[in-house]
């Protein structure tokens, strides 16, 4: 358990620390929007707690239940110390920003690509924020509680998939390579 990183966390960040508890071994903290970024460097970086693997970010919308609407989560993992931590955020409706962390963490890339399509949370600073699993023109956020059920989409026109290189069919310069 990383009651450890709760701890440390407490005393670097002090008051931007909004809430920190351990229940049931699920160590989470929600921290201060502005403060994300520091917060998750320290938890990457500090020797005692090196949470060097980001498993996944995600969001919860609390649509007519809390203000601010959006709480955007990330679970990081170190593989050095075992120990798991639940790191949040909240978000308005009127402006749902947070950092991106995929600076310090390439592979949380399409996560927070994932989330900003599916609910409208956008990151700053991320390098490449563009849907990836709606097109386009999608119009709205599906994971969003107020996304009309029966909701048209726009029409497209049908468009030419470029073809993905796999092992079956590799690029020329890619032939004869490890």
């Amino acid at each position: 358990m990383s009651v450890l990183a709760l701890e440390k966390l407490k005393r670097r960040f002090g008051d931007d620390i909004l809430e920190s508890h351990s229940k049931l071994g699920d160590d989470t903290v929600l921290v201060k929007a502005e403060r994300l970024y520091e917060v998750a460097q320290f938890l990457k970086d500090d020797p005692e707690l090196q949470f060097d693997m980001p498993i996944d970010n995600t969001a919860v919308d609390w649509w007519q239940v809390s203000e601010p609407r959006f709480e955007v989560i990330w679970h990081l993992y170190s593989t050095v110390k075992h120990m798991r931590i639940r790191v949040k955020v909240r978000v308005g409706e009127d402006n749902p920003t947070c950092a991106s962390l995929t600076p310090l963490w390439p592979g949380m890339n399409w996560h927070e690509r994932e989330t900003w399509d599916m609910y409208g949370v956008r990151f700053s600073g991320h390098p490449n924020l563009k849907r990836v699993l709606m097109y386009e023109e999608f119009v709205g956020y599906p994971l969003r509680k107020d996304y009309p059920i029966t909701k048209r989409q726009p029409l497209i026109e049908e468009r030419i998939v470029r073809e993905v290189p796999t092992q079956r069919n590799p690029p020329p310069d890619m032939l004869n390579q490890p």
